[in-house]
């Protein structure tokens, strides 16, 4: 196994591998699937296996020529930006191997103060197009990465279908993308698909227990996760599980009038998490839904959801977070306070 790949990871990596030894890479790739699974580390070591001058016996790179050093210096210095939905994306830019490229958010020089971009605009897929027209450095392939691939306005995927459409031997132009789907339909038909895939829940555990998590405890952010290892590791890994406990103890204090809508919404939004709490509440909706019997109540859980999810696409705006999770959670109080109502008339 590849080191540091998860078996779902190895198993996408070891079929473009495949098809890099046969000779049937495409030169598009598209790296879908669920956010937090590791499609980028994937691209990236296939870009390395391509680059290397002198690779071992089983086609893995050697880690040790030019191109393989020139390669992992991405990997130890690339900053990582946040994206729109709250996820980390890497910006764009070079490697340290001048053939390795990466297309992602840029920085906004006119934004007062200076920015990411939200979007993938045409100037910089037109700018990849023509880099992507000269020779090779190093006389081998040259790759590009584009990451967040959906994040790709509509004029600059106009421009990278072009790209697309007139292939030059040696040259890769490769997507990765949580959002396969917001990709226009003639781009996804260009490209060869890499799928990955949320992996089997014993194989999800096993690989938690391998990073050194309690048993116990990976299976409850497992569940909380809705069986995304990726996720589980991240919330394990951070305060996300904690959040997610506090939540939910939240909810029940506000429907049981315990606690106040105002503070709590403040509280909520005063520690940079306001989105997290917001994904948390809207999740142990949907948990509570799916063990219900009572149409009526699944129903006002199912409609409580939906404003959760509006609340968290408000929480990318200027809106200020603390009123907007104000309507959310008076919301919830008057569900709770009509659900509570109506079983003491029963």
């Amino acid at each position: 196994m590849s080191a540091a790949f998860a078996p779902w990871q190895q198993h996408v990596y070891e079929q473009a591998a495949a098809a890099i030894d046969a000779g049937r890479l495409g030169h598009g790739l598209l790296f879908c699937g669920p956010a937090r699974l590791g499609k980028r580390a994937v691209a990236e070591r296939l870009a390395q296996r391509l680059l290397c001058t002198d690779r071992r016996t089983d086609g893995e790179p050697c880690g040790a020529c030019r191109g393989c050093r020139l390669c992992a210096v991405r990997s130890q210095t690339d900053p990582v930006e946040m994206r729109p939905d709250g996820s980390l994306a890497h910006p764009e830019g070079h490697s340290g191997h001048p053939d390795l490229m990466f297309l992602g958010f840029e920085i906004n020089q006119k934004a007062k103060p200076p920015k990411s971009r939200s979007e993938i605009v045409i100037e910089q897929v037109r700018t990849l197009s023509e880099k992507m027209q000269l020779t090779p450095r190093f006389g081998g392939a040259q790759i590009a990465i584009v990451d967040p691939a959906e994040a790709i306005n509509h004029a600059a995927s106009n421009a990278l279908l072009k790209t697309l459409e007139e292939p030059v031997a040696g040259r890769y132009l490769w997507l990765v993308s949580a959002h396969p789907a917001r990709l226009s339909a003639t781009i996804r038909s260009r490209c060869q698909r890499f799928e990955f895939r949320l992996p089997p829940r014993a194989e999800a555990l096993a690989w938690l227990e391998s990073q050194r998590h309690d048993a116990a405890i990976a299976n409850e952010a497992l569940d909380a996760a809705r069986g995304h290892p990726g996720l589980a590791h991240e919330w394990l890994q951070d305060d996300g599980l904690k959040i997610r406990r506090e939540v939910a103890s939240d909810l029940a204090r506000l429907a049981r009038g315990d606690v106040g809508v105002v503070e709590t919404a403040q509280r909520w939004a005063g520690d940079g998490n306001a989105s997290l709490r917001v994904r948390h509440a809207a999740d142990l909706a949907v948990a509570e839904a799916a063990g219900l019997t009572d149409p009526i109540r699944t129903r006002r859980l199912a409609r409580w959801f939906d404003l959760a999810n509006r609340t968290r696409d408000l929480l990318r705006t200027t809106v200020r977070a603390d009123l907007a999770i104000v309507e959310l959670l008076m919301a919830w109080r008057a569900d709770e306070g009509s659900q509570a109502a109506g079983g003491r008339k029963g």
